[in-house]
């Protein structure tokens, strides 16, 4: 009887980031992707969420590999996290693993991987499975789907994909081959993007929007350009450059990121200009605005990014100028809509001209819309299906959309974070629930914890008052009257009878704790926390965060 075969689901499933999957079989596991999501506005302080790792750390020695379908962070930026635990061997393309070592040298980690390069239509033997790397087309180069063979069957996990007839490097999202899967042996699970599966239609060609950027180019001829886009989108930035060059423009790339993979994918033979092309950042006062063109990061409003720095008057290389046109080739993040918006008004009072996707088709996106899952699930012809890779939203449409495309109702199925499944002779069932929550990360601190987290939005949104009182358990005495210390919750100037009447309330709290014989810190931190936390509650509706410091002499 053919082995049974388990997927659990870490992250992606229920959120727009933090893909991370383990295909699993004989005790052997093999991880497929492993992505960072960025912050929403709730959670102050935090700078990535990762997926839950543990499932992976109580497991190491089972972990045969990790699989990378493409090199965008979302898919790629927790790797250097689950190296820490782990050292396995690493498979993507030559651009993806170039893109993800990045960040792993960045953790000094890199002795803990070995990065293995896959190409077009190579198959791999990664754990108990059997791989197939199959091309598709995205916003990033060299992405993949992949085609997991095993005793029950293939299991296609389309990885993050589009139908671009055109696009900018030729290669197509290969149909042909996952045709042939579906005809023999037959695809027996479906695993597929469903960032767009609301949005009717087909998504449009990159080649659409080098076609706009040469429009614009010529419009602004005699003005200063600053394109931004995602570092890591080498057809957009290839399309900016071949703009440029069309003009006479000399270009400059701003962000060390985009430096860093601008010589990546020159190196790897994925971007193609000529040397003499580029003029150094610091250079580009000495040329006349008409010839420069600076290709920067910061499309997301990130806030120490080149464009937010730019905007803000403090970026080192670029001072901008009344006249100068900022193009943000890039549509918002879902979460990301006010940073952006902020960015942009600062960059107008700048004086400079901002075009973005409100106002001219500067971006198109990577993912497939209706018309494009649709045809991918009629070449596939799954037997059973689960969407992956967004809101959940995203997954109810991109379910509803398999079954009118044949796959039974019942074979149709929703996953989340922490659901696994199983495949086996008779079926596709749920398995036990795995680990699955956030782990939030600080600067280099990982696992912030749903507590600190907690205490910061109390912070934000109700402020503190500390208390400091003196006490004598010998004398059975306060000392002096209790301080309150008070930030973001009142003006200390303005509420002076109201601070003074809290420092009587606790005072008598911690006088009644000591003659009823209290001694500890502990006991009379927990007094002056209680009748301190219902003055406030009483006085001004609001639960600020009580801190009793209790000096005993």
């Amino acid at each position: 009887m053919p082995e049974q075969v388990r997927i659990s689901f870490l992250g992606g499933l229920g959120e727009i980031g933090r893909n991370c999957a383990v295909i699993e079989m004989g005790g052997r596991m093999v991880v497929l992707d492993c992505g960072i999501m960025f912050p929403d506005a709730d959670m102050p302080g935090i700078d990535l969420v990762l997926p839950d790792l543990s499932y992976l750390r109580d497991n190491a020695d089972k972990v045969e590999g990790v699989v990378l379908t493409h090199g965008h962070e979302d898919h790629t930026g927790g790797l250097a996290y689950l190296l820490r635990d782990l050292s396995v061997p690493v498979y993507g393309s030559a651009l993806t693993l170039g893109l993800a070592r990045n960040r792993v040298e960045e953790a000094g980690l890199t002795d803990r991987a070995t990065f293995i390069e896959v190409v077009d239509g190579e198959k791999r033997t990664v754990g108990p499975f059997e791989v197939e790397f199959i091309p598709v087309t995205h916003s990033v180069p060299h992405g993949f789907a992949t085609a997991f063979h095993t005793p029950q069957g293939i299991v296609l996990h389309s990885g993050d994909f589009k139908l671009d007839l055109t696009p900018v490097d030729g290669r197509l999202t290969d149909l042909a081959h996952i045709g042939s899967l579906a005809d023999n042996p037959g695809i027996r699970l479906l695993l597929s993007d469903s960032t767009n599966a609301e949005e009717p239609g087909f998504t449009d060609s990159e080649s659409n929007v080098g076609a706009t950027l040469r429009r614009l180019f010529a419009v602004y001829g005699g003005r200063r350009l600053v394109v931004t886009c995602f570092a890591s989108h080498i057809h957009r930035v290839q399309q900016v450059i071949d703009a440029a060059l069309a003009c006479n423009r000399k270009v400059a790339t701003l962000g060390r990121s985009m430096a860093k993979n601008v010589e990546l994918a020159r190196r790897l033979n994925l971007l193609h200009v000529p040397d003499d092309a580029f003029v150094d950042v610091e250079d580009i006062d000495k040329l006349d605005p008409g010839r420069v063109c600076v290709v920067s990061t910061g499309s997301q409003g990130e806030p120490l990014s080149a464009l937010s720095l730019m905007a803000a008057g403090e970026s080192k290389w670029l001072k901008l100028r009344p006249g100068d046109v900022v193009v943000i080739s890039a549509h918002p993040i879902p979460g990301n809509e006010w940073a952006v918006g902020r960015v942009i008004d600062r960059l107008h009072r700048r004086g400079a001209e901002v075009i973005h996707t409100g106002i001219e088709p500067v971006h198109v996106s990577g993912h497939a819309r209706q018309g494009e899952l649709q045809t991918l699930l009629a070449v596939a012809k799954p037997e059973w299906f689960i969407p992956v890779h967004g809101e959940y939203r995203h997954m109810i449409h991109h379910a509803r959309l398999a079954v009118r495309m044949g796959v039974a109702e019942e074979k149709s199925l929703l996953c989340e974070d922490g659901d696994s499944v199983v495949i086996a002779d008779d079926g596709v069932w749920r398995g036990d629930d795995v680990p699955a929550g956030f782990l939030y990360v600080d600067g280099t601190v990982g696992d912030v914890g749903h507590g600190v987290l907690r205490d910061r939005r109390v912070l934000a949104e109700e402020g503190v008052v500390v208390v400091v009182a003196t006490v004598d358990p010998h004398a059975a005495e306060v000392v002096s009257p209790p301080e309150i210390i008070t930030r973001g919750w009142i003006h200390a100037p303005e509420a002076e009878e109201l601070l003074e009447e809290a420092s009587m309330v606790v005072r008598a709290a911690l006088e009644k704790a000591l003659s009823d014989g209290a001694v500890d810190q502990e006991t009379l931190r927990r007094h002056a926390r209680k009748a301190l936390g219902k003055l406030v509650g009483e006085r001004t509706r609001r639960r600020p965060m009580i801190v009793p410091v209790v000096v005993i002499v």
